[in-house]
């Protein structure tokens, strides 16, 4: 439902407050779509400052009474885990960097209340709406439905991501094989190997080597 232009927006009412959402940044698969009434947004912020705009957002809305007009507000992430010289680091990337998503309750004719507005427009590191012609738009069902997936509350265990595919030619870049050209047998995500098939005094064997020891040979 696309919004009008600022110069329109209509000041608040005082709607009555939807159901208290979860303001801890993570989903469970009972949370709905859209609280009643509101609608989800999009805000372009500052590189590298999604986390702290959503915190300063949350505090806003609290002190200025506006829990009944902002609902969630989400930057969803994902955690992952690598393996470098058999010690494991777990990382946390942002999905949507760039971007924080904002739930916000409309007026009757649709429209962004006007002191809400002005309070996410005027926090440090927002850029401004996601929109067209300057008008801020909200998000289509199968955009709500795709984030709020990427919101909910990771495993206990993060995954271990790797970026190779089976039957890929590769280069052994560490180690005492180093300089060999393979071809990915078999990927090992739980140890954070890879099962390399090199050929070895005329003779094909497969060697497991961990991920960050190899390249893809178009880029070597």
């Amino acid at each position: 439902m696309p919004v009008p232009p600022d110069a329109e927006i209509q000041p608040s009412g005082t709607p009555q407050p939807p159901e208290t959402p979860d303001r801890d940044g993570v989903l469970t698969g009972d949370d709905p779509v859209r609280q009643p009434g509101m609608n989800w947004f999009v805000l372009r912020v500052a590189s590298n400052k999604e986390s702290s705009v959503r915190e300063t957002l949350l505090r806003k809305v609290q002190i200025e009474h506006m829990v009944h007009l902002v609902g969630r507000i989400l930057v969803p992430t994902e955690k992952t885990k690598t393996i470098k010289g058999g010690k494991q680091r777990i990382t946390e990337t942002k999905l949507y960097p760039g971007y924080v998503f904002v739930e916000m309750k409309l007026e009757d004719d649709g429209r962004i209340p006007q002191d809400v507005f002005f309070l996410i427009k005027e926090t440090t590191g927002v850029g401004d709406f996601v929109g067209t012609a300057g008008r801020p738009t909200a998000m289509q069902d199968h955009e709500i439905e795709k984030m709020l997936l990427d919101s909910r509350k990771p495993e206990d265990q993060p995954t271990i991501k790797l970026s190779f595919d089976k039957g890929e030619h590769v280069t052994i870049k560490e180690g005492p094989f180093q300089g060999y050209e393979g071809t990915v047998d078999e990927l090992l995500p739980d140890k954070g190997l890879v099962r390399v098939l090199v050929t070895i005094f005329g003779r094909q064997a497969p060697i497991e080597i961990e991920e960050w020891q190899i390249g893809k040979t178009d880029e070597t």
